[in-house]
């Protein structure tokens, strides 16, 4: 038995009490094609900021003269690399996984990805770096050896924040693992001793393919269900 099963099997064997008991109460209504977040592509999300900041051609061409950035160039960027991750999750549909992309937050943020499966839930995070090199270790992440980033706390905070979301509804412990895919890098060192996040470059997510033992398919459809309604996250 893994950890992540026993640590289900404990929650469900736990006197239900408290959160948990409210949290079989909560409900969502049905759903409607406008809340049906399984029709969202990946990087959606960022098509309006896209959209807003975006440079004209001339513009573009002087920044690539100047080296310089233009504008709307990180969310270019950044819609690039989750429709890279995006492909490349949407192959373990096959295999039994269900997977949402461009999940809505308040405080116009949102989650990348979502993948639900027979080997758990992963709410996954990309990071387009290309042609750059990365160290990963257990709280930051440093790109070409630069100033420190949050990534891995971020990942670990927002796999919480979906977990309260999935509990909140499904009305059972939904433990989320937290993962982070880097696109289009030239080099990925991990370091990290504690393990709490997942990292893969993006053509490795496929790992996660035979993971198993942990949902039945019913149980999927559960929580996909939950997952894919727009008004789950409302108060996320």
């Amino acid at each position: 038995m893994t950890v992540l099963q026993q640590h289900l099997r404990n929650l469900n064997q736990a006197p239900a009490s408290g959160l948990a008991a409210s949290n079989r109460l909560s409900a969502l209504p049905p759903l409607t094609p406008a809340d049906d977040l399984s029709l969202n592509a990946p990087g959606k999300a960022l098509q309006p900021k896209l959209a807003a900041e975006t440079a004209g051609p001339a513009a573009r061409l002087l920044a690539r003269l100047l080296r310089r950035p233009a504008a709307g160039d990180s969310w270019r960027k950044g819609a690039t690399g989750e429709r890279r991750v995006g492909a490349e999750l949407d192959r373990l549909q096959c295999q039994g996984w269900r997977v949402l992309h461009s999940i809505p937050l308040p405080r116009g943020v949102d989650l990348d990805h979502l993948l639900i499966g027979p080997g758990g839930v992963f709410s996954i995070n990309t990071k387009h770096h290309p042609k750059q090199a990365i160290w990963v270790g257990d709280d930051a992440v440093k790109v070409e050896h630069g100033t420190p980033r949050p990534y891995p706390r971020k990942s670990r905070a927002e796999a919480q924040r979906v977990q309260r979301v999935l509990e909140r509804y499904c009305g059972f412990a939904v433990p989320v693992e937290p993962v982070l895919v880097f696109v289009g890098v030239t080099d990925l060192k991990v370091v990290a001793t504690q393990l709490a996040v997942r990292v893969y470059r993006e053509r490795e997510v496929a790992a996660l393919a035979p993971l198993s033992g942990v949902w039945s398919v019913d149980q999927v459809e559960q929580i996909y269900g939950v997952a894919r309604h727009r008004q789950a996250w409302l108060e996320a």
